[in-house]
């Protein structure tokens, strides 16, 4: 079985402030470890995680180890203050500011940095995203100091002007990065960085009447034709669930987005496997601290 290339472990799948509460005492070990091990149990052996401020994503990566798996972890991610990112990290004012907790990042044993680019996708209406992105400028700012200290960067982006400007900016992978445009897939078609679309979290609503479902439909409908030219194009595009969000339980959360990704590449299952798994090895490659 592929590894999760985007996932979080202190999530539930369910309801993110209950996760939360989990371990409002410090990291709650046992439902860690029980979470490694149903991973362990399906054969999933890397994990790349997608950050949290309880510093359960770094016990993970302590632990994980002994249930055979190769767990990748930022720490924390980061966000500017005042956007969007506080439930999986910390904020920044300004660049000196970011550096910094770069360099937190990095002496509490981060593999690499993520950054938090731009909002959530609204799944009730269409085309909409919340928040704004950051301006082009400070994206490749952020980019050159993370790879200055030797850190690939994982950046959570969507909306389609963003999304190009992160690709520009030289961030490593794509996170989620829906309205992605044509001149955008055809940017990526000509680079190293992975896209991870995740469209589990959006395709997992269907049906259970907690968003406008046209609005949830129309959004997976996007993402799916995009995947599918990603493909055409030779874009590396990575098998992520963000495993531990809403309607996305960690391990089948993995085969639902699997599933997605197959009827993208139109059932062609040996041409989706040799893309995923040449997807995986430039994360695994390029996703530890150098």
């Amino acid at each position: 079985m592929f590894g999760e290339c985007h996932g979080h472990i202190f999530m539930n799948g369910v309801n993110y402030r209950e996760a939360v509460a989990l371990h409002k005492n410090g990291v709650n070990k046992e439902e860690i470890r029980k979470r490694l091990a149903e991973y362990q149990k399906a054969g999933i052996s890397f994990f790349r995680e997608g950050g949290d401020y309880l510093g359960v994503s770094s016990y993970a990566a302590r632990i994980a180890g002994e249930y055979g798996i190769d767990y990748r972890s930022p720490v924390f991610a980061i966000h500017k203050k005042g956007h969007y990112g506080s439930i999986v990290g910390l904020e920044y004012e300004t660049v000196r500011e970011f550096a910094a907790l770069v360099k937190k990042a990095a002496e509490a044993g981060a593999d690499f940095i993520k950054i938090m680019f731009a909002g959530l996708l609204d799944f009730n209406t269409y085309g909409r995203v919340t928040g704004t992105g950051l301006p082009l400028s400070e994206m490749k700012e952020l980019v050159h100091i993370c790879h200055e200290e030797g850190f690939s960067v994982m950046v959570h982006v969507n909306s389609a002007e963003t999304v190009r400007d992160a690709v520009i900016s030289g961030a490593d992978s794509i996170e989620h990065g829906a309205y992605m445009t044509e001149d955008t897939l055809g940017l990526l078609a000509g680079t190293d960085t992975v896209w991870v679309p995740t469209i589990a979290p959006v395709g997992n609503l269907a049906g259970r009447g907690l968003y406008d479902e046209d609005a949830v439909s129309q959004i997976v409908d996007m993402q799916t034709r995009n995947v599918r030219k990603a493909l055409s194009l030779g874009v590396h595009v990575a098998l992520g669930s963000d495993a531990g969000a809403v309607c996305v339980p960690h391990v089948k959360g993995l085969f639902d987005e699997y599933e997605f990704l197959l009827a993208a590449a139109d059932g062609d299952r040996a041409r989706l496997d040799s893309v995923l798994a040449g997807s995986e090895q430039i994360i695994r490659e390029k996703f530890r601290r150098k």
